[in-house]
């Protein structure tokens, strides 16, 4: 299959501190790529580059066919690219559908009288249809997950940027969401996904992306990343197994 993303160079620098220096590598459609390495590997940062809120220093994002470079996050969502983040930030005060149908309202969706059905069908796709009447601020960790996805969901994205959606959660909901990204991808959503719990990455991914201080370490199959020893050292230490 044809790349969806495309990533030639691509570097950030912050006031002398080098984040990302020269990553290269591609998404292929109807994927779920992984990226991993250690705190501070610059994981986060690449993610924030391609979904347009911060901007590279040099380098070039090609999203289907497209140089999206330097693209602002509200072009990106209605391009096409939408991001989960690592603390789910919704607005606290609002209903879980409230905060579903605005998403709907700034993404890509054709704006219509039909944005509570569709919100409602996008909550019980990730399974907490149940609670669209409660208060954003009062739902659980692994609820607050499930509507962070929601609301990127609902900016219909050909491409979703996961930034480690599973933190926090425990074994049983991990799977839960696993699943779901499983079924986001069946759907047709290409998935790029930063995660810390390697048995989670390497559960769903069709390719792994291995960083370290800034670069590019390695790349491949994930039981080919699992056996490589630059990779255990660098992510985990040299006596660790993943």
């Amino acid at each position: 299959m044809a790349p969806i993303l495309k990533l030639d160079r691509l570097t950030k620098n912050f006031a002398g501190l080098t984040a990302l220096k020269d990553v290269s590598f591609q998404v292929e459609e109807r994927g779920i790529f992984g990226l991993i390495g250690p705190n501070g590997a610059g994981k986060t940062t690449l993610l924030s580059i391609i979904a347009g809120s911060l901007q590279p220093t040099s380098g070039t994002i090609t999203f289907q066919g497209r140089n999206i470079t330097g693209m602002r996050s509200f072009q990106a969502v209605r391009a096409g690219v939408a991001r989960t983040h690592q603390v789910p930030k919704p607005f606290g005060s609002l209903s879980v559908l409230e905060n579903v149908e605005i998403a709907l309202r700034f993404g890509r969706s054709v704006r219509s009288a039909a944005h509570t059905h569709d919100a409602k069908q996008i909550l019980d796709r990730v399974g907490i249809a149940r609670l669209y009447l409660q208060r954003a601020a009062s739902l659980s960790v692994g609820d607050l997950k499930r509507l962070e996805l929601a609301r990127v969901l609902a900016a219909r994205p050909s491409l979703l940027l996961c930034d480690e959606v599973c933190s926090g959660l425990t074994e049983e909901e991990t799977a839960s969401i696993l699943a779901l990204l499983c079924d986001i991808r069946r759907a047709g959503t290409s998935i790029l996904y930063v995660e810390h719990n390697l048995r989670a990455i390497m559960s769903v991914c069709d390719h792994i992306i291995v960083m370290n201080y800034g670069q590019k370490l390695a790349e491949g199959l994930p039981q080919a990343m699992q056996n490589d020893p630059s990779v255990i050292e660098a992510y985990i230490g040299k006596t660790a197994s993943i």
